[in-house]
């Protein structure tokens, strides 16, 4: 496992600092993974490089990550939501339901999809800036963007349609 996270740590904190912009929080991450993988590595089955799983599993945890944050109140939301009457619990639990099925829609993306969708979506950042994170064009970020969408309104369309009923 020490071999493992000398010869493999710095390639998934790039990819994660890539995602988070922050280094340390990509530290974390990336611990995180490490931790995760040396705990879970028995029943783990890499079908690619172990470079390439550790990669992916640090990018998705990064993207993991912004979309959870985002969830999270901030103190005018917070206000906001004391003063409006409590909502019922099945009211509640319809909007429980919906988030995760959202979540796992946006978690079933092709990955380059995913984190220009999550980029854009939850960090809100411009088509611009995103390509100059990412080094792709401004156009690519868009052709991205529509597949996702067109993607999510495929798996979320049927979800939607029956909530309506």
């Amino acid at each position: 496992m020490e071999l493992v996270f000398r010869q493999y740590y710095q390639d998934v904190f790039l990819a994660v600092v890539r995602v988070v912009s922050a280094a340390d929080l990509a530290e974390d991450i990336t611990q995180e993974v490490m931790f995760d993988f040396w705990k879970n590595h028995r029943r783990i089955s890499i079908s690619t490089s172990l470079r390439a799983y550790l990669r992916r599993a640090g990018v998705n945890k990064a993207l993991n990550h912004i979309r959870d944050s985002k969830h999270k109140w901030d103190s005018d939301d917070e206000l906001e939501r004391e003063q409006s009457p409590a909502l019922n619990a099945r009211e509640q639990m319809e909007h429980d339901e919906l988030e995760n099925v959202i979540d796992q829609a946006i978690d079933s993306l092709p990955e380059k999809c995913r984190l220009v969708f999550v980029l854009s979506r939850f960090e809100e950042l411009t088509y611009q800036e995103i390509a100059d994170k990412l080094g792709i064009s401004p156009k690519t970020v868009e052709n991205q963007i529509s597949r996702a969408l067109r993607i999510l309104r495929e798996l979320l369309g049927p979800y939607l349609e029956h909530r309506r009923l």
